[in-house]
């Protein structure tokens, strides 16, 4: 078709998506032309403003390394990530616990018995002894559910992002018991402003937003028959719950942390202050599948935050 005008050019590029065979390939890239067409037209898209979005583009791309992914961390930022997993899982009347995968889950952790510490290299921060229990929507306890777990130190950053810290550092994979628990010690951590180096943090910036995720505690529940959730789990008295700049924060994970200062600890070899939190995940029947791991590797030099 030769283009006459705005209007007809969008048509010409949806009358050639009909070739398509898979009819819901075809359905999200019409309606993906549909409505980038119509943003453009809305907002009367200037030349030099679309050869800054080709570049914003461009950069989050170059920035999403094996030990960053700089694409996952801007879909959280606009909210995008939120709004998919609250689309795409549970129902008013029964809701799950799914939540944001988040940029830092590495596929692999080792496998450990329930009980174990996932501290792998000396970590400061005040123990914590973690104690999860996984149910169905009816409250049906699952057993055998695949687990993986991990969270940002105290300093504010993921083993991935700090060579100082050991392989797979607050990092480890769990299974349900028969009660449908699995049970872990770590440190508490505590919240972490986003890298800021890239497109993300020129956002941030530009909007007056500040960088910062409250304190979170991450988990991936897999099991054949059930859907695969990611699920993060956060602190009641973070004080940026209702800020938090990815917009991960909703009220059925927000967890309460107990602080034991005169109790005997799990552990024998704990003598300071600790805390305990136990949470209960909910998962509904589906498909079971694990996401492709937004990071696979550790920098090489120390991320500073």
């Amino acid at each position: 078709m030769i283009i006459q005008d705005e209007g007809q050019l969008t048509e010409a590029v949806l009358a050639e998506t009909e070739r398509a065979d898979d009819p819901r390939l075809k359905e999200l890239v019409q309606a993906l032309v549909r409505h980038l067409h119509d943003f453009a037209r809305e907002v009367r898209l200037t030349e030099a403003e679309f050869d800054a979005a080709i570049n914003i583009v461009s950069r989050l791309g170059k920035l999403t390394t094996p030990s960053h992914n700089e694409v996952r961390l801007m879909a959280g930022t606009l909210g995008l990530s939120t709004l998919v997993s609250l689309m795409n899982n549970g129902t008013e009347a029964k809701p799950t616990s799914a939540n944001l995968l988040g940029p830092f889950w590495r596929k692999g952790s080792p496998a450990m018995n329930n009980g174990d510490s996932i501290v792998r290299s000396a970590t400061e921060g005040p123990p914590l002894f973690f104690t999860g229990r996984i149910v169905d929507t009816d409250g049906n306890v699952i057993a055998g559910a695949e687990v993986d777990v991990w969270h940002a130190s105290p300093a504010g950053l993921y083993e991935n992002q700090d060579p100082e810290q050991a392989e797979w550092n607050l990092r480890g994979k769990f299974f349900s018991d028969t009660d449908g628990v699995f049970a872990y010690r770590s440190v508490k951590p505590s919240g972490y402003p986003v890298p800021m180096g890239g497109p993300v943090g020129e956002l941030l910036t530009a909007l007056h937003r500040h960088p910062f995720r409250p304190a979170h505690l991450h988990a991936l529940i897999y099991k054949p028959g059930y859907k695969t959730i990611a699920s993060q789990l956060y602190s009641h008295d973070d004080p940026m719950l209702e800020t938090d700049a990815q917009f991960g924060v909703v009220q059925t994970l927000v967890g309460r942390y107990v602080r034991h200062e005169n109790e005997p600890a799990p552990d024998p070899d704990v003598s300071e202050p600790w805390y305990s939190l136990e949470h209960t995940f909910i998962v509904e029947p589906g498909e079971a599948w694990l996401p492709t791991p937004p990071v696979s590797a550790k920098r090489e030099t120390k991320l500073e935050v």
